[in-house]
């Protein structure tokens, strides 16, 4: 589904992905671990088209997108929910969830298609169906992050990016947000990829992982053994207490 080979990322003098080579597969969830500063967002925005690889190849689903646009990517069923959300704060739900399926409603019977993925949406999420007039700057903290999830699946996807979803979040929420992807999976075999600096939360959701340091792919492999693993535990579960530290509460 998703393969990448030495990808490297620079911010001019900053080696920010260093490479990193990864694949997986159609069907299934798979996390990138790593501290705040490790490369995973860096890493992420490659593969959806916003950051250039200065060296490094992207494939997905067989076909290199390395140097594609980011609106061709997606076109062809990666989209990305990006950290923080970047919603269109003075719009309402629905707008800002038909902008998601606005590459579909172009295309010829393009509108049916937009209409039965609003109503999955609002399904999967139903208290976006509550707030559908409402102005997404005006909804709580998870409320936001269902919104961005929503409106990324409005392109019917094959392949979900995931960045840091559980950041601000309560427990209850996160907890709700990831029944819905696992839903998602279940149903439409909907792939993902899942960064997150709370490793804990990552490898419990996950099937497969990768795990960055500075930039680096320094552990790879089944998610459950990753978290059994004394690298992990060296890592995170006995410093950075991935496993202990709460969820920021931004809302509800």
């Amino acid at each position: 589904m998703l393969e990448c080979r030495g990808v490297n990322v620079h911010y001019g003098r900053i080696h920010a992905v260093r490479d990193v080579s990864l694949t997986t597969r159609a069907g299934e969830i798979a996390s990138i671990v790593g501290a705040n500063g490790a490369g995973k967002t860096s890493l992420l925005r490659a593969i959806a088209g916003l950051e250039r690889c200065s060296s490094g190849s992207i494939a997905f689903d067989g076909e290199d997108i390395t140097r594609m646009h980011t609106s061709g990517i997606a076109r062809r069923g990666l989209s990305l929910v990006p950290a923080g959300r970047q919603l269109f704060a003075n719009l309402t739900v629905t707008a800002n969830l038909k902008l998601g399926g606005y590459s579909r409603a172009r295309r010829r019977g393009g509108g049916a298609e937009v209409r039965a993925s609003l109503d999955y949406v609002l399904d999967l999420f139903p208290v976006l169906r509550e707030r559908s007039g409402q102005v997404a700057g005006t909804l709580s903290g998870g409320e936001q992050q269902m919104l961005a999830i929503g409106r990324a699946l409005m392109a019917r996807p094959q392949l979900l990016l995931l960045d840091e979803p559980s950041l601000g979040l309560a427990p209850r929420v996160l907890d709700e947000i990831l029944a819905a992807m696992q839903r998602l999976n279940d149903e439409r075999g909907l792939s993902i990829v899942l960064v997150e600096q709370t490793a804990h939360l990552a490898l419990d959701f996950a099937q497969t992982a990768f795990v960055l340091e500075t930039g680096s792919l320094t552990a790879s492999g089944p998610a459950a053994e990753l978290r059994a693993s004394e690298r992990m535990a060296e890592l995170y579960f006995g410093i950075d207490a991935g496993l202990t530290a709460p969820a920021h509460e931004e809302g509800e």
